[in-house]
């Protein structure tokens, strides 16, 4: 039989003091978890992120293992495809630095060039002083005087002989413009007047300007019809330090009364 008197129910005031012992329980729980709780989430941690990386491995396999023969074949050219154009690149970009640095150098080898034809040129008009073998030749009037003419063959002999730069008297630097002519008491050069003992420094071979001195009825003998005694003295290393000052250069100028 069922009981007739009924089950007491609890009254507003004592479920409350249980709801809130739920609640700091779980709020306890959550602030302070107890060893087992916190390897319960290690493990639940490590559990999903094997799941993942399962999923992931799987989704990449399946997509392979998916495709038909025909398709690996097309995905296996496509990548050969890539690999050629990637070595194509390679090849081109290797060319283009190739091609750079060849431009480099001919460019440096040009620049080396024109320097060296500007330093020859600057030596050839005298403008900068000279080191370098050659030899010095000493003319000594003794019974006579020397003649220009025989001045200006000398000149010419050690010119064509390779004659780089020549020097009279530390005083007259010769270029191709310079000038000669007869004055009291020696020779003018340049309108600078010389007198013996006239010593002529040329920078070149030693010995080949050396020949072109002593050769057969050539300067030597020249010199020594006239009464002058030629000293040659070839030397491994000479200084000419004398130099042309540059011209001004002339400039025509329109007539005013036109």
């Amino acid at each position: 039989m069922a009981d007739d008197h009924p089950t007491p129910q609890p009254d507003g005031e004592s479920a409350e003091p249980e709801q809130r012992s739920g609640r700091d329980r779980l709020r306890h729980a959550l602030l302070r978890p107890s060893r087992g709780q916190v390897v319960v989430a290690v493990l639940l941690a490590l559990l999903g992120y094997a799941a993942v990386t399962q999923v992931r491995f799987t989704t990449v396999d399946d997509t392979y293992a998916s495709l038909r023969e025909q398709d690996l074949i097309d995905v296996l050219n496509g990548l050969a495809a890539q690999t050629q154009r990637a070595e194509a690149e390679i090849a081109r970009l290797e060319r283009t630095r190739d091609d750079l640095q060849s431009d480099t150098g001919q460019r440096e080898a040009a620049l080396a060039q024109a320097e060296e034809q500007a330093n020859t040129l600057a030596i050839m008009a005298g403008l900068v002083p000279v080191t370098g073998p050659g030899i010095r030749i000493t003319i000594t009037e003794n019974e006579g005087t020397v003649d220009v003419d025989t001045m200006v063959d000398l000149v010419q002999e050690l010119r064509t002989a390779g004659a780089e730069a020549i020097q009279i008297n530390e005083e007259v630097r010769l270029v191709a413009q310079s000038s000669f002519d007869d004055a009291v008491g020696g020779i003018e050069v340049d309108g600078t007047t010389i007198s013996s003992p006239y010593v002529v420094d040329v920078i070149g071979d030693p010995r080949t300007l050396h020949g072109a001195v002593d050769f057969p009825k050539g300067p030597r003998d020249q010199f020594e019809d006239e009464g002058a005694t030629v000293e040659v003295e070839e030397l491994a290393s000479l200084d000419i330090e004398t130099v042309v000052e540059p011209r001004r250069p002339e400039y025509a100028e329109p007539d005013s009364s036109q």
